[in-house]
This record gives structure tokens, sequence and C-alpha cells, in this order.
């Protein structure tokens, strides 16, 4: 009987699935076979949104049903507003993201409903509420209530705008929403594997979403960004980055925000953020944070050989949008359930349980041994 090849550690190079949702060929990102890099010029999240979802780029008329949609699903239960309130201030941000999705389950009557139709629903909610939580979990930490959302703001100006509280210049909201875009999904990552791991099973989409932010809390994950901005305020100055990366690179320690697993010739969303970071750099007239980006960019190109990757300059584009380092995360998942849901509902529709198996290395097959015989 044949044996199957073993896959190679963290199933690299293995094609687990198959998807009609994104992709990835050399350095090109395609969301349904559009470029990444035509969608942030041109569209919104609620387009890419519903591009994930339903496979075409809605037409005005589906869009602005869409939008009414979602802008009617935003409000949070009192009941979980009241529950986020009792967190901990110190509690981990994606760990409170965590438990209050899975506590929307309970107040939603269509939780356990698995059809096509409830499913749409709950993905609504979730992909409208996403927001809603963070801002809250924001306000409620620092002594301040949440913010009821706007409905006639975007899903961009409402992060933004429960988040502090002050209606965003549209000049920001615009940078918000392409940053959306760019992290909207990203093809078989880990988070959105375990998503449709848990989705597998026929478990209900508010746990499947869950899974997907249990894995995207890993610091080899979702917590890149805020790494590399702990890393800029280390460093504190332009005329330190220098010094910074020489050292670090002599003591073989990693510097975030560089390289990537799939990426060879550099993230096509990188060049994005960083062309985000240098406009708010000027927008804000505090352009430390973009400089000391790009020239430990340059840096460490120039000795390592290394790219940018999403994270790296999302880092400097969240502060300079007055976002707690803390909530960098968080945000990424404001974006990314999109992506997540897309995948979620696609394994629904053509489902097999996965269960791959994995080869055993420990010892041979060997007789129980005694207590009295043990040594």
């Amino acid at each position: 009987m044949a044996t199957a090849a073993v896959a190679g550690k963290g199933l690299e190079g293995v094609t687990a699935t198959t998807s009609a949702i994104s992709s990835i060929i050399g350095s090109t990102l395609t969301y349904r076979g559009i470029d990444i890099n035509e969608l942030a010029e041109n569209s919104t999240f609620e387009e890419v949104a519903y591009l994930l979802w339903f496979g075409e780029l809605p037409n005005r008329e589906q869009l602005e049903a869409f939008e009414k949609d979602l802008a009617r699903n935003r409000r949070l239960p009192p009941e979980i507003i009241e529950f986020i309130r009792g967190f901990p201030r110190e509690a981990n941000a994606m760990a409170a993201l965590r438990t209050a999705v899975s506590a929307l389950a309970f107040y939603d009557p269509l939780a356990s409903d698995m059809s096509p139709e409830a499913n749409h629903k709950k993905s609504v909610g979730l992909l409208a509420k996403f927001p809603a939580i963070v801002g809250a979990l924001r306000r409620l930490r620092e002594g301040k209530e949440p913010v009821e959302p706007d409905p006639n703001l975007s899903t961009a100006g409402n992060v933004l705008y429960m988040l502090n509280g002050e209606r965003p210049k549209d000049q920001y909201a615009r940078i918000m929403d392409i940053a959306l875009v760019l992290h909207a999904d990203h093809e078989l990552n880990a988070s959105t594997f375990a998503a449709r791991v848990a989705a597998s099973t026929l478990s209900d989409l508010h746990s499947a979403v869950v899974a997907a932010l249990c894995t995207l809390k890993g610091p080899l994950h979702g917590g890149a960004n805020e790494q590399v901005m702990k890393t800029l305020e280390k460093i504190g100055s332009v005329e330190g980055v220098p010094g910074y990366v020489r050292d670090a690179l002599e003591r073989k320690e990693r510097i975030m925000g560089f390289g990537h697993r799939v990426y060879k010739e550099g993230d096509p969303r990188a060049k994005w953020l960083k062309r985000l970071s240098e406009e708010l750099g000027r927008a804000t007239k505090e352009p430390k944070w973009y400089e000391m980006s790009s020239l430990m960019e340059q840096e460490v190109k120039a000795d390592k050989g290394l790219l940018a990757n999403v994270d790296f300059y999302s880092a400097s584009v969240y502060t300079y949008l007055g976002i707690p380092r803390d909530l960098f995360t968080p945000i990424f998942a404001v974006s990314r359930v999109s992506g997540w849901i897309a995948h979620i509902l696609e394994q629904y529709a053509d489902n097999r349980l996965i269960r791959p198996r994995a080869e055993y290395i420990g010892p041979k097959q060997r007789p129980y041994v005694s207590m009295p015989q043990r040594s």
C-alpha cells in the first residue's frame, strides 16, 4: 500500500482546497480575479465585501441596498455593551473582541439556522457590528460611553468615528477605506484556514469567525504591525534607525514587518500603505513615523534583501489615524471578517469535513507496563 507524501512543516507548499475567492500569483493579489491595485484605486470596502461574497462587483442599486443593510445592522445589542463594560480594562484587545463576537450569537435569533438566507443575514450583521465592537472596547476601557454608529458614514468612516468620537475628515476616511480594502482577504492564510476547518464541521457562522479570531490573535499572524510600532517608538527618531537595524541584525534578531512566506518579489499591499503613510505624515505635519519607516525599509533591504510586507506600513498608517497600538489587530479583523465570511460560505456550499492525517513519529507499538515494573 502506497504511503502518502508527508507535508512540509507548517504545511508549506501544500494545496489544501480549491477556492474562487482570492489568489496570489507571484506578487499579484486578486479578489475574484480583480487585481488588488485596481480595487484599492477605484473601489470602496463595501464594494469589495460584496465582490468577495457574491463573486461580482455590485451595480449601483445593489451597492446602495448593501450599504443600507449594513447601516441598519451596525448598532450593538445593549446587552453586548454591558457585557463589554464588565471586561477588565487591561484585557487583551483580541481576547475581548473574540469574546464579544462569540456573545453576539446569544442575541441573534438566527444563530443556529444554517440556511443560506440566515447565513446571509448573519454575515451582514457580523460585518456591520465589528467596527462597533472595536469602538466600544476602546471607549469603555477609557471610561467613555460608546459612540452610536452614523448611518450616513461608510464602514471606514464609522470605524474612525466610533473609535475617536469625532467624524473623520474625508481624506482620513478614504485612507481607512483603502486600508480595509487591502486587508479584506488573502487566500488560505492561517485564520482563514481555521475558519474553514470550523465551518467544515458544520459549526455555525459565529463559531467559525471566532475560530478565525483566535488564530489571528497569534503574533505570527495578526500582531506584527503592533510589534512594528513598538519598534519605531523604541527607536524614537530618524537618526536612531541605522544603528538599531545594524545592532538588531548583528544579534540575529527578527525585525518585524519584513519578508513574507508567499511573496518573494514584494507584497503588493505594502506599496499602497507606504503611500498612505507618507500622505498622512504630510497631512498631520508629523512625518517622523513615515520617515523612520522609509529609512528602516532601505536599511533592511540593503543589508538582508528583505522587502516590507503589509504589516510594516500599516503600523504608521493606523497611528496617524489615531488608532491605539493594541487595536491594530482588531482593526485588521474589521476588514478580514469580510474574507473569512466569504470562505465560510464557500465551505458550506460544497462541504467536506477537513480532517488531514499526521505522520506518527513516536515510539513503535509497545506493551503496557504495570506500576510495579516501572522504574
